[in-house]
């Protein structure tokens, strides 16, 4: 009788440990999938005018990130980046531009400066940020994030200005173009029109 008693306390205390180990299994899995769905919507940095600007606000669009500079090479890329912001914003489609002074003190403006430019100059519509860093000691949390915790193959250092991540509507990272890849190039335009299909 006193064996089957404790036999029975026994399973009872095992099937109590075993809820208790599945019930947190699945909060965990729930956890990091929620996290793992937020992607870049967990960040916020100030608009080129200073103000908090969530990346949550463009939750459900395909977003093309890209670190821009006034005095480079590829800063004629500002044309092509308002026309395809132009062509497709309309789906859905939005371009947020992160200036940078990391690579050959390229930009060297303050945000005002920077704004000006990019309005006078290319007539640039889409959503600008402030002035941040994307590498080094002093990176941007967002920069940090698309540098070494997205996939292989998009992860990795960023090696100069117009380098682009395109995002899709959950927010997910799918795919890099590295500087020399313009953005109205039949690679960058198909990968978009891809995510912007229904």
């Amino acid at each position: 009788m006193e064996s089957g008693m404790r036999a029975s306390s026994f399973s009872q205390s095992t099937m109590v440990k075993l809820k208790i180990f599945l019930t947190t299994g699945v909060l965990m899995v729930m956890a990091t999938s929620l996290f793992g769905g937020s992607g870049v919507y967990s960040f916020t940095l100030n608009s080129i005018d200073g103000k908090p600007a969530p990346l949550a606000e463009y939750k459900g669009k395909v977003v093309l990130l890209v670190n821009v500079a006034s005095q480079c090479g590829y800063t004629p890329q500002y044309s092509a980046l308002e026309a395809i912001y132009e062509k497709y914003k309309e789906q859905g489609f939005v371009i947020l531009g992160f200036p940078a002074n990391n690579f050959g003190a390229q930009e060297p403006g303050t945000n005002e400066e920077i704004k000006t430019f990019c309005t006078r100059k290319y007539s640039v519509t889409f959503p600008m940020y402030g002035k941040i860093s994307v590498k080094g000691a002093d990176q941007a949390p967002l920069y940090k994030y698309l540098t070494m915790e997205t996939a292989p193959g998009i992860a990795g250092d960023i090696q100069w200005n117009f380098t682009k991540f395109l995002v899709d509507r959950d927010g997910k990272v799918v795919q890099r173009f590295e500087p020399a890849v313009t953005p109205d190039s039949k690679e960058v335009t198909s990968a978009i029109e891809k995510q912007l299909k229904p």
